[in-house]
C-alpha cells in the first residue's frame, strides 16, 4: 500500500498554464495595437516591431549559446520583450538604436540577472528609459498620423494647458482611437482595451494593477485640472500600455492582490508627479521602474499569513 504513495515537492496542483501559453497570449493581445500602429504610422511600425522582436530572440539565443545554458527562445518571452519595447518607441527611431535597446533589455536587464523570472525590473521598460537618456532627440521625435512630418503629442499639449499656456488638445475620440502622435503601440486605448479584455478572459492577468494605476492618474489629474483634463490624461501617452502590459509583469509586480493595489496606486502617483511637475511630460516608464524596485518591500507589507502560521 505505502509503496504506491508518491512524495514530491510543491506544487501539487497543476493546470494548463505555462510560460509559453502566457507569453503567447500576451503577444496575441498586442495584435490590435500593432494593427492600429501600422494604420496610423505606416508599414515602418511593423518593420520596427519585427526588428525588435527578432533582435531580442537573437540576443537571447547567442547569450545562452555562449554560456552553454538551456535554450529558452521557444517560451516567447524574448519575442514579447521585443514587441513591448517596439511599442514604446517612436516609429522614426533609427534601427541601430532599436537594436541597442534590445541588447539592454535582454542582456543587461534579463540574462545577467539569471534569465526569465530573476530580473528585478521590466526589461522593456528599463531599456526604454536607457534609450530616452541616451538618445533624447530621436526618442522624442513624433510623427503626425498619416503623415511624415513631426508634431507634438497630446501630453505635451496637456502640460502646456496645466501651466496656463495656450494650446489645443485633440478630441477625446481621436485620443481613444489612437489618431495622434506617440509611440508605435501606445496611441489607441481602444486597441489596448481589447487586448486587456482578452487577457482577463484568458486569466493571464487580474484587473487590479491596471485599474488602480489608471484610476489613480485620473483622480489626481481630475483634482489638478477638472474632468476634461483628467479624461485627456488617461487617454494620452503610454498609460494604458504601461498599466496593462508592463506593470502587470509576473516577475516584477507584487504577489498578492493587496500588494498589486499598492503597486498600482504608487505607479499612478509617480506618473502624475512627473507629468505635471517634471521636465518630461511622460512618467509611466519611470514610475513602473521605481515601483519595481519597491516590490520586495510591498510583498512584505502585503504578505498574507497562512491560517495558524507565523510570519
Amino acid at each position: 500500500m505505502t509503496s504506491n504513495m508518491i512524495v514530491s515537492p510543491a506544487p501539487h496542483i497543476y493546470d494548463k498554464s505555462s510560460v509559453n501559453r502566457i507569453m503567447l497570449d500576451v503577444c496575441i493581445a498586442l495584435v490590435p495595437s500593432l494593427a492600429v500602429g501600422i494604420w496610423v504610422f505606416g508599414i515602418r511600425a511593423a518593420f520596427i516591431t519585427a526588428v525588435c522582436a527578432v533582435s531580442c530572440v537573437i540576443f537571447e539565443w547567442v547569450y545562452e549559446k555562449l554560456l552553454n545554458r538551456k535554450n529558452t527562445i521557444s517560451d516567447f518571452s524574448a519575442c514579447l520583450t521585443g514587441i513591448i519595447l517596439a511599442f514604446n518607441l517612436p516609429v522614426t527611431i533609427p534601427v541601430w538604436q532599436a537594436v541597442f535597446g534590445c541588447f539592454i533589455a535582454i542582456i543587461l536587464v534579463k540574462q545577467l540577472f539569471g534569465g526569465l523570472g530573476k530580473n528585478f525590473a521590466n526589461p522593456a521598460v528599463t531599456a526604454r528609459i536607457v534609450m530616452f537618456l541616451a538618445f533624447p532627440i530621436t526618442m522624442t521625435t513624433w510623427v503626425v498620423p498619416f503623415d511624415t512630418v513631426t508634431g507634438a503629442t497630446p501630453l505635451a499639449a496637456l502640460l502646456n494647458i496645466f501651466r496656463n499656456e495656450p494650446y489645443s488638445i485633440q478630441s477625446k475620440l481621436n485620443l481613444f482611437l489612437g489618431i495622434h502622435g506617440g509611440c508605435i503601440g501606445e496611441t489607441s486605448e481602444l486597441a489596448l482595451l481589447i487586448g486587456f479584455i482578452y487577457l482577463l478572459i484568458r486569466r493571464v492577468i487580474t484587473p487590479v494593477i491596471p485599474v488602480t494605476f489608471i484610476g489613480t492618474v485620473f483622480i489626481l489629474t481630475f483634482i489638478a485640472g477638472g474632468m476634461d483634463f483628467g479624461v485627456s490624461h488617461i487617454l494620452s501617452g503610454g498609460l494604458f500600455l504601461g498599466a496593462i502590459f508592463c506593470a502587470t509583469d509576473y516577475v516584477t509586480s507584487p504577489q498578492t492582490e493587496a500588494g498589486r493595489a499598492i503597486f498600482g496606486v504608487g505607479c499612478g502617483l509617480i506618473t502624475v508627479l512627473i507629468r505635471l511637475y517634471g521636465s518630461y511630460p511622460e512618467g509611466v516608464s519611470f514610475s513602473i521602474l521605481l515601483m519595481n524596485m519597491l516590490v520586495p518591500f510591498i510583498n512584505k507589507i502585503a504578505y498574507k499569513k497562512a491560517l495558524g502560521g507565523k510570519y
